[in-house]
């Protein structure tokens, strides 16, 4: 009697906790996921077009997020804060707060470890590599990719912007895109 017991109370804990679990789940609707006013702040502060209701603009709401916080933020070469960041440090900062994810923190070395993406398959937190200097074969400048062209980066004279890659000086100093 006590086994058939046991068994019975079981079967009701495992149900209480799968059924449990299944209610607790969101679906992406009308509404979205996101506060619209605070959807429309992050846009605004990006100067993109979001929306809570788009399904990949939902998904990528942390890294969309995290971007704007960084926003105007000073260069500083070797930076690694709020205080003033270069472009990978800025990289380094996005990852480790949005994908947990500790990537390195020098740009030749993101680019040695990310995979080869064509430009038409990128995806938002995908990485740019750029060649600035005479070396048009050496990556010297990252971003990372947030969504139609646009990318955020770590500029030397303007500090945290986005930018679009269709810009003539990103469009010719363009190496590849790199997923991580």
């Amino acid at each position: 009697m006590n086994r058939a017991y046991l068994k019975y109370f079981l079967l009701i804990i495992i149900s209480i906790v799968v059924f449990s679990s299944c209610s607790s789940t969101q679906s992406y609707g009308k509404k979205g996921l996101y506060d619209p006013v605070e959807v429309a702040q992050v846009s605004r502060k990006l100067g993109i077009p979001l929306k809570n209701t788009d399904i990949d603009d939902d998904k990528n709401m942390r890294l969309y997020a995290e971007c704007s916080l960084w926003i105007g933020v000073r260069y500083r070469y070797g930076g690694n804060t709020k205080k003033g960041v270069d472009c990978s440090g800025l990289v380094h900062n996005i990852f480790k707060t949005v994908y947990r994810k500790k990537v390195s923190r020098t740009t030749g070395e993101l680019y040695t470890k990310s995979h080869t993406i064509r430009l038409n398959q990128l995806q938002a937190g995908d990485l740019l590599f750029f060649a600035t200097t005479k070396n048009k074969k050496k990556a010297t400048h990252v971003g990372i990719y947030l969504k139609n062209g646009y990318f955020i980066h770590a500029s030397t004279s303007s500090g945290v912007i986005v930018t679009h890659l269709n810009k003539d000086y990103y469009k010719k100093r363009w190496l590849k895109g790199g997923r991580i």
